[in-house]
Order: C-alpha cells, then structure tokens, then sequence
C-alpha cells in the first residue's frame, strides 16, 4: 500500500467513523440545541482535543503501554466511567420543563462546553485502544510509523470536526422547534442514558 492509497482508504473509513452516532455526537447535539451554536463547535473542538491527546499517546508508544498494564488501564477506565456516568446522572436530574431552560443552558461558559468534550474523551482509554488497533493497518512500510500514525489520527478528529459542524447547521434550521423546553428537556434525558450507557460500557470494558 502506498502512502496515498493509505491516506485515501483511511480518509473513507474516517468519515463513516465520524458520522456513526455516539456519546461524541450526543453531546454535541445537546450543547448546540440547548445553549446554541457556539457550545456546540466548543464541545467538538474539545472532543478533538481528547483525540489528539489519545493520537499523541498511541504515537509516542505510551498506548501500547496502557493495553498492556492491566492496573494503569483499570484507573484510567474507572475515573472515565465515573466522569460519564456523573454526567448523565446530572443530565437525567435535570428539572425538565423549564420556560428558561435553554437560557439556563447558555448560561454555562464556552470553556466548560469545551471541557465537557476533551474529558468525554480523554479520560476514555478506549479511544487510546482504538486508535493502537487501528491506525497501524494503515501505516505503509517505509514511513516514520509516530508521525503517519499521528497524521492518520488528524484526519480522523478532521472529520469529525466537519461531520459536527453538519450536525450543528442542522440543528440551526430547526432552532425554533429543537429549543422548546420540553424537547430541550427529553434531550437531556435521552443524552443522559446514553453517558450512563457509555459510561456503565466503560467500566467493564477490557484493553482487547
């Protein structure tokens, strides 16, 4: 495989990765919806952020390190497990039918959107695994296995960043609706399941 055969074949199967419906796509769907546009790309650039962390990781060869140790990975997993399963908690006790719940919800800083996303991501060593297994298939012999590696990990948060801002122009066309408290209330419901879903996934997850 070539360098550009490699780097077209990973381009595909990053934009079906990046459209497949996740915790990543939930909360950027709910911080768009909720608090507006501007959430919703700070939330996607934090999500990217937690990629890059994780590519950096895989790249430098500490992934390999944390598939390995049984003990380094299970504190990494239960503290992202945690951190999920609070959120959703929080999501899932929300108040429901508030006439000010979307500006209750934009009322929350751009930062603590963004951080939302990279500890979504960051404190997940799932996604460290996933890029460990993945990415080498990928890597063409011949090239500095880190920096290809690393690239393939960019184009993958690229995707991402540009399947989101779909998502968020999406949600825009329909803001008068998305933004009745009562839809803003089932999303928050809906998200909160699904933290709780990853988050319960997490914890009895293993490195394989």
């Amino acid at each position: 495989m070539t360098v550009e055969q490699s780097l077209l074949a990973f381009s595909l199967a990053a934009m079906v990765l990046a459209a497949t419906p996740g915790i990543d796509t939930a909360l950027v769907l709910r911080m768009s919806i909720s608090a507006g546009a501007r959430h919703g790309v700070s939330a996607a650039f934090g999500i990217a952020a937690g990629c890059l962390l994780w590519a950096a990781v895989v790249a430098t060869g500490l992934g390999a390190l944390l598939a390995a140790s049984g003990t380094l990975f299970a504190v990494v997993k239960f503290v992202g497990a945690a951190y999920l399963v609070w959120q959703g908690v929080l999501l899932l006790r929300s108040r429901g039918l508030r006439a000010d719940a979307p500006a209750v919800a934009a009322s929350e800083s751009l930062g603590a959107a963004f951080a939302k996303g990279f500890l979504t991501n960051a404190l997940n060593p799932k996604v460290g695994i996933f890029y460990l297994t993945l990415l080498p298939q990928f890597v063409p012999v011949g090239v500095e296995v880190a920096t290809f590696s690393f690239l393939l990990a960019s184009i993958h948060v690229a995707m991402s960043l540009l399947w989101f801002v779909l998502l968020i122009a999406l949600t825009r066309r329909s803001v008068l609706f998305l933004q009745q408290p009562a839809v803003v209330a089932a999303l928050d419901r809906l998200t909160g399941v699904v933290f709780l879903g990853f988050g319960l996934k997490l914890a009895v997850s293993q490195p394989a």
